[in-house]
């Protein structure tokens, strides 16, 4: 991320023909709207639906330029921002975020907090599902027990576009799961090296959420791919009526609830309609 976090400060700094590219491992190339970092709070729909969320003391994981934290401050509520680029911990001190540390969620140690918020699609730093696996692990140490986690993500199977149709046929015949992309950054010249990003769905989520203790309910989903999930600790599981034990996740009514083709049960209490797709490859990008 050196190569991202350069071109955010100098454009932060003054550099307005800063430009940063973005290149997949098939040759896809686009520019980066850098501005995008610097967007209002709740410009996007789910980054509002989850800030309203957001209660109690709160981590921002990938915190990046602090438009999430300075949202929250305002708010009242504590806010504890990291992130791994020394350069946009720069610039979230100086734009007034209060507690800003530059660590990894993988080996950063703090009390429980009551909600962690990773926006951005910055879920997808765990590159592959084995990594969201050690990821939802970590979170356990992370959230208190009445506390919760809100992410977005996005799900990349929601294209009509021909290149990115080809990438992930060739993603699925290379063996790896479809939402795991691989991409580097490109900035004056500079090429860093090749990146792996997770983009999970929604259904695999709720799958790998619930083999580790978790709930996840979907708070919003759009017709684009995007979405916003929820995740709280799962109760200790109950009797059934016939003595056995059943999740939480089957005690729900049917109410709010869609099924997906694969037969994962989700619950869905938020949609809107979208602004359409352009078919670029900003699509899949994280955009902090």
């Amino acid at each position: 991320m050196e190569l991202y976090g350069q071109a955010l400060l100098e454009f932060f700094n003054g550099d307005a023909e800063a430009t940063l590219f973005v290149c997949r491992e098939d040759g896809v190339r686009e520019r980066l709207p850098l501005n995008s970092a610097f967007r209002g709070s709740t410009d996007w729909a789910i980054d509002r639906v989850a800030l309203a969320k957001c209660c109690g003391r709160v981590l921002d994981i990938g915190a990046g330029t602090g438009l999430h934290s300075l949202h929250l401050q305002e708010r009242g509520l504590s806010v504890c921002a990291i992130d791994v680029s020394s350069q946009a911990c720069d610039i979230m001190r100086r734009r007034g975020v209060c507690e800003v540390h530059c660590a990894d969620v993988a080996c950063f140690d703090a009390e429980p907090f009551d909600t962690a918020l990773i926006l951005g699609r910055t879920i997808g730093m765990v590159e592959d599902l084995s990594g969201l696996d050690r990821f939802l692990k970590r979170l356990h140490n992370l959230v208190n027990d009445g506390g919760q986690v809100l992410l977005n993500s996005l799900d990349v199977r929601c294209t009509e576009n021909p290149v990115h149709l080809a990438y992930q046929a060739a993603t699925r015949e290379a063996g790896r799961y479809v939402g795991e992309v691989k991409w580097r950054f490109e900035y004056k010249e500079q090429r860093g090296p090749m990146l792996t990003w997770l983009y999970v769905d929604p259904e695999t989520l709720i799958r790998h959420g619930q083999e580790h203790s978790w709930c996840v309910e979907i708070l919003q989903q759009e017709d684009d791919g995007n979405y916003l999930a929820r995740l709280t600790k799962e109760k200790e599981p109950q009797p059934a009526d016939g003595g056995g034990l059943r999740r939480s996740s089957a005690n729900r009514s049917n109410h709010g609830r869609c099924r997906p083709r694969n037969g994962v049960e989700m619950r869905i209490t938020h949609t809107q309609t979208p602004v359409p797709r352009t078919g670029s490859f900003f699509d899949v990008l994280p955009l902090w």
